[in-house]
């Protein structure tokens, strides 16, 4: 497992599961965005708070790619580590490992950006003082 800026520990609960008694591949999607914003809400980025001041971050791209199920009951944790892809783009590279083995689960890149109440793309200040704050520290080496 790599070094991550955040990590999440969770678990499957049964109504996450399809027919064939595994994580539905659409639910892994609600993993990755609950960490995600978890990961940003501790570093004092609260999504709700920037909705109400007309601040709605978004997702413009999600490329998944699926190693090795979860079924019901299994623990895992999620990985993430964020890199400013441009100045209006930052990319949240998610890894799920099932635990306690850390077989890897899924990889994902999320791209996203953050649309001002006209509805253009702008990055709050305060949001890039936040990530001034981390992303040298972790750079876009994803391995």
């Amino acid at each position: 497992m790599n070094t991550y800026l955040y990590t999440l520990e969770m678990s499957v609960r049964d109504y996450e599961c399809d027919m064939q008694g595994i994580v539905n591949n659409a639910v892994y999607q609600n993993y990755l965005e609950h960490a995600r914003h978890m990961c940003m809400k501790k570093e004092g980025i609260d999504f709700k708070r920037y909705t109400l001041m007309g601040v709605n971050f978004v997702v413009v791209r999600a490329e998944v790619d699926y190693k090795h199920p979860l079924t019901s009951g299994d623990a895992f944790i999620v990985g993430i580590n964020v890199v400013k892809e441009s100045r209006l783009r930052l990319v949240f590279c998610q890894d799920i490992f099932r635990l306690p083995d850390h077989k890897p689960v899924l990889k994902a890149k999320i791209v996203a950006t953050a649309l001002n109440e006209r509805g253009r793309p702008e990055i709050p200040a305060e949001v890039e003082a936040v990530l001034k704050k981390f992303l040298p520290a972790h750079g876009a080496d994803r391995s």
